[in-house]
């Protein structure tokens, strides 16, 4: 949190979760699940993790300076002494996880904030990213931290929003059918946007129109008359589209390439450091300047723009504030790396990895300008929860590696060995089981000119090849990769 006012009063937590204060609690500024990153004037809630039980942790945040914990009452007494304690009860295994969306449905209810709910296959965190940059130029903005789009994240994420926010952008994912409905009815949104549907968890359904099914979920927890904001250039658009036109929703916005799409690009110039997009916005002509490269990350902007002109908020400051839009970290950050004289590129897009974000990935490296005798290098980690047509989807890169031009191609992971052999020999670069294989190999190969990127599920942990190459070769300085490379 940057805005240090209480967020919440003794007594407003008491009413909101039915709770009982042990304790004077300090002034609560912020709310927090986790010890490692807790903050002084958090709401530390204890709740039981998959693993741990935030019981144990409770000691731990007080000592830390958190204004209060939250405990189940049965253990309260197991804390007297360390600080103030909001003891609960609830009707779940969790009484401290209900409390918590208790809190959360509380600050959804004392708020005037326009509130914008984002799901989709590919692209709903860097929207929201993209949301809460262009809306913080027009009025106070609260939105989700990083990824925390759960049954954990959005409670806590609404917890956390100040009483006198002006916007609210909340990313709300699911791995499984059913998810979605619940967080959504805790958001209540007035805008509710899907940015794509693509065979991501596919192994948890049935087919593609099963994910669009669930990426609709979102439309249910629409405030009556909302706003529903869909991608007409995705083949799931009709599925969607029911959906949409099945909930409170008082209209349907629709964004794409589509003639008939009510925010239409009309031109989309992608260079290797931004793009350029001319638009039509509900009959608006605008064009604007992106600060992140990418075909994938124009079209986003399109259901950026639409959430804009759906709040009421200013267009044009919107399309001069998405110039100065930088990609997260793991989402597409680029780096300069200094080897010897030169310099080479790094694309780190090592958060998550699906078939449509590897293939979008690859398009945006094949856009930077490589230096003399410079490779275009792409490090691919497994995709997961593709279920038995996993090996297929791996195997199936080859061809999206040939259309980007790729020099040579990493893989870590037993599934893209399946890419790795389908790939010609002169395009393989290292095979491994693992993530960590690859970190000396590619340390060894890379030359001053080369672009490389870097993509792979979480759970390959592709991020320490992206942190093992800024260790061995210092940060130039330079993110622009005209620039970074054209020595």
């Amino acid at each position: 949190m940057t805005d240090l006012s209480p967020l919440w009063s003794p007594q407003a937590l008491e009413a909101a979760t039915g709770g009982t204060l042990h304790g004077a609690p300090k002034p609560i500024t912020g709310a927090s699940i986790d010890t490692r990153s807790l903050q002084p004037g958090d709401l530390f809630f204890a709740i039981r993790g998959e693993a741990r039980d935030g019981h144990d942790f409770v000691r731990d945040a007080l000592s830390r300076g958190a204004g209060a914990a939250v405990v189940a009452a049965d253990r309260a007494a197991e804390f007297s002494g360390a600080g103030a304690v909001l003891a609960v009860s609830g009707v779940s295994d969790d009484p401290v996880l209900d409390a918590m969306q208790a809190l959360g449905r509380a600050a959804r209810a004392r708020s005037h904030a326009g509130i914008v709910a984002v799901t989709g296959s590919v692209g709903k965190t860097g929207t929201k990213e993209a949301l809460r940059h262009v809306l913080s130029a027009q009025g106070p903005t609260h939105a989700s931290v990083a990824s925390y789009n759960n049954h954990w994240g959005v409670p806590l994420t609404l917890a956390r929003m100040p009483a006198d926010a002006a916007y609210g952008v909340f990313e709300i994912g699911m791995n499984h059918g059913g998810e979605i409905v619940p967080l959504t009815a805790m958001v209540r949104p007035g805008i509710a946007l899907v940015t794509t549907v693509e065979p991501v968890h596919i192994e948890h359904f049935a087919s593609l129109s099963a994910i669009a099914d669930a990426k609709g979920e979102i439309f249910s927890g629409l405030r009556p008359g909302g706003t529903a904001i869909l991608n007409r250039d995705n083949p799931q658009f009709a599925r969607l589209l029911a959906h949409a036109q099945a909930s409170a929703a008082g209209r349907v916005v629709t964004f794409g390439e589509h003639p008939e799409a009510d925010v239409r690009a009309s031109r989309i110039v992608l260079r290797p450091d931004l793009s350029v997009v001319d638009a039509v916005v509900m009959g608006i002509p605008v064009t604007y300047q992106l600060g992140t490269p990418g075909r994938h990350t124009a079209m986003n902007s399109l259901g950026v723009m639409a959430v804009v002109h759906a709040l009421g908020a200013d267009l044009a400051l919107a399309a001069l504030s998405l110039a100065a839009l930088r990609p997260p970290v793991g989402r597409g950050e680029r780096t300069a790396l200094r080897i010897g004289e030169g310099e080479a590129f790094l694309v780190d897009e090592s958060y998550n990895a699906n078939p449509a974000s590897i293939r979008a990935a690859l398009a945006t490296l094949a856009a930077i300008e490589t230096g003399p005798r410079g490779r275009r290098i792409a490090v691919l980690g497994d995709m997961l929860e593709l279920g038995a047509t996993g090996e297929d989807h791996h195997r199936d890169l080859g061809g999206a590696v040939e259309a980007a031009g790729i020099d040579l191609v990493f893989t870590a992971g037993p599934l893209m060995r399946h890419l790795f052999e389908a790939l010609p020999v002169t395009r393989r670069g290292t095979c491994g089981a693992a993530s960590g294989d690859l970190v000396d190999p590619l340390l060894a190969t890379l030359r001053p000119g080369d672009a490389v990127m870097v993509k792979g599920s979480n759970s390959i942990r592709m991020g320490r090849i992206v942190e093992a190459l800024k260790a061995r070769y210092a940060n130039a300085g330079q993110t622009d990769p005209s620039q970074a490379l054209a020595r």
